[in-house]
Formats: C-alpha cells, structure tokens, sequence
C-alpha cells in the first residue's frame, strides 16, 4: 500500500482525494448499499435521504469539512450526497451492525504508543486507503480509513493520535457524525482541543475514540450525544474493544454488544500485562504480535474469516496499526497483521519519512 498526499485548501483536498481514489470510492459506495439494504432495509436512495438529517449537524461543528466533501464528490465524478452519505454510514447502519477492533494506549518508557485492528466487512479490504493531508488552516496528519471517508485512524504531526472502537446501539441524537468528529480530532494542537470535541461539540451516536499524545497523556472517550464517559491510564495503559464500560456513558446509553467482546477486551489485558513487562523495551513488533493473536479464535483479537456466521455478519481484520505518538510515526499493516507482508511507514519530521515494503 503506498501513501495518497493531498494538499492545498479544503476543495483541493476533497478534489485530488476524489480523483485519486474514484473507482474505490465506488466500490465502498456498493459495499454500504449492500450493508445498508442487509441492516437496515435501506436502498442507497432512503440512505441519502436519512444522510440528510446530519447535514445541519456539520454545518453547526465543522462547516470546513462540508467544502473537501463536495470536492470528493467532483473528483471521484459522484453527487455531493453519496460522499456525505458515505460519511455517515456509521449513524445509518450501527443499530444494527457493529464492527470489532482492538485497541490500546500504552506508555512505556518515556515513549506514548497507540495501536488497533479494524475488523470490518471483508469487501472492504480494497478500499483501504491511507492519506497524508496537509491543509492551509490545519495540522498535517496521517489517516487510515476507506475512501471517499474524511478520516478514521491516524495522527498528526503534533504528535496527536486516535483509534476507533465501534459500539452497536440504537442511540442517535444531535453532535458530529463519527468520522467527522475523528477527522476534527486529528486536526486539533493538542490533547485538550481533540477531548472538546466529544465534550463540547458532540458525537451523535455511540463510539468509542481512543486518545493520546506525544506528552504521554491518554485518554478513552466513550462517546455518545451526551456527556462522553472517560477512561484514564492505569499503569500507562487503556484498553478498549466494543462496549461500553465507563459509568457516565453506561448509565445514559444502552449498547448491544456482540459476544466476543469482552472476552476480547480480558484478553488484551492479559496480553500487556504478560508479554509485555515493565522493564522489556519494546518496538513496533512487539505491539503486532500482540495484534496478531488468535486466542478464542475464531473471535479472536486477529480475526479470520468464520464460515459459520451468516454472509452479512462475517468480519475479519482489514488493518493493524502501530503508532508511536512521541517519535510521530505510524506503521500499517493491510490486512491481517499475523499474515501481512505489505507495511507502510510515516514519520513526520523536518521533512516526513515514509518506508514501503
């Protein structure tokens, strides 16, 4: 996989984003009229309508992001509503269907790591895409994500970094789209202004984004159109899988959480705490082989693929990644981490590395 750049204002963005990625992001705009019509009982027509609830919600907390949408749109030769559509797949499918994904923060050494798998849809594999974006009125940052999205998982050059749990609830009320609010997240200075965004400006429905900083500070904000719970370090470490577990967002939010979850989550524990120990320095491959692990598989934290679960239900893992917040650098790995011979590398720096292989 190599790395998309853009730059310039936010239609050039949207536009070069568009023309570069045109037939993935038709493929992922086939992919969700498929999830939408499995799910939801949706055709890509009610989707766009349903899309359109969310348009003044943007309007309201990152009117910018509304103008790189439409140069999407231009680029790729789509509507301006199949991108915002596409953008807001999470607030239209998630009270039915939920991802996996793996995630954690640890600080180890004066050094601030953050890692996760994304286990979604297999026929999203291809339209995996990572964009480095340099803007005029922001940070420059790394994002991991499916085309024609504004953003996922990534960080940016302040040393700011997220990872994304998805929480399957019926919840949805006013605030940012998730992947709005992840692409506002990694334009913010620091640890503080990416917090605001789910304390004060809002996510609309249920997620769970995982924070932390070059300075070594971390943050698990389960995020809701309410209040966000807050999960602190311990022992420079936080954890997340897919439900909710801190007080203030299970006491305003139901969620419906598949059943490896939890085993999931136990498990990642256990991992860091035993191959991990305190006074082992560790690197990038060390953090992979704890994504790379098949115990309780077929619903493992590395997933495969699981015949026995019905074709609209089955996930694998589509991504890992490993990023050293305090060195700025993120290393992907597309597909499978276990089994993946194709990684990609981004420092930011005085002038930004990358390394293909």
């Amino acid at each position: 996989m190599h790395i998309t750049p853009l730059s310039g204002s936010r239609r050039e963005i949207g536009e070069a984003h568009g023309r570069a990625h045109a037939e993935l992001i038709s493929h992922s705009l086939e992919v969700y009229d498929r999830l939408f019509q499995d799910f939801v009982a949706l055709d890509w027509a009610g989707a766009r309508r349903t899309a359109e609830r969310f348009l003044p919600m943007i309007e309201r907390g990152f009117p910018a992001i509304l103008e790189e949408m439409d140069g999407i749109a231009r680029g790729a030769g789509l509507d301006f509503e199949d991108i915002l559509t596409l953008n807001c797949r999470s607030e239209i499918s998630l009270t039915q269907a939920s991802g996996g994904c793996s995630a954690f923060a640890l600080n180890r050494h004066g050094t601030q790591w953050l890692a996760q798998n994304w286990d979604w849809r297999t026929d999203q594999l291809h339209n995996v895409v990572a964009l480095e974006i340099n803007g005029l009125d922001a940070p420059a940052l790394i994002s991991i994500g499916e085309a024609g999205m504004v953003a996922k998982i990534g960080m940016n050059e302040h040393g700011i970094g997220v990872c994304l749990n998805a929480i399957r609830s019926r919840t949805c009320g006013e605030g940012l789209p998730i992947h709005v609010a992840l692409r506002k997240i990694l334009e913010s200075a620091d640890l503080d202004a990416a917090v605001a965004v789910a304390s004060r400006d809002r996510v609309c429905s249920p997620a769970h984004f995982l924070i932390a900083s070059a300075e070594g500070t971390a943050a698990g904000l389960e995020v809701h159109p309410g209040e966000p719970g807050r999960l602190t370090p311990e022992d420079g470490k936080v954890t997340h899988t897919n439900h909710f577990y801190a007080r203030t967002a299970t006491g305003q939010v139901e969620d419906f959480p598949r059943q490896d979850s939890r085993p999931r989550l136990a498990r990642l524990d256990s991992l860091l705490r035993e191959r991990l120990p305190a006074e082992e320095t560790i690197g990038e491959a060390k953090l992979f082989e704890i994504l790379s692990d098949h115990h309780g598989e077929p619903l493992s934290i590395c997933r495969h693929l699981n015949p026995a679960q019905p074709p609209e239900e089955r996930m694998e893992t589509l991504f890992g990644v490993v990023m050293n917040l305090t060195q700025r650098r993120l290393t992907l790995r597309h597909g499978k981490p276990c089994e993946s011979d194709e990684s990609l590398t981004v420092q930011f720096g005085p002038e930004p590395e990358r390394h293909d292989d």
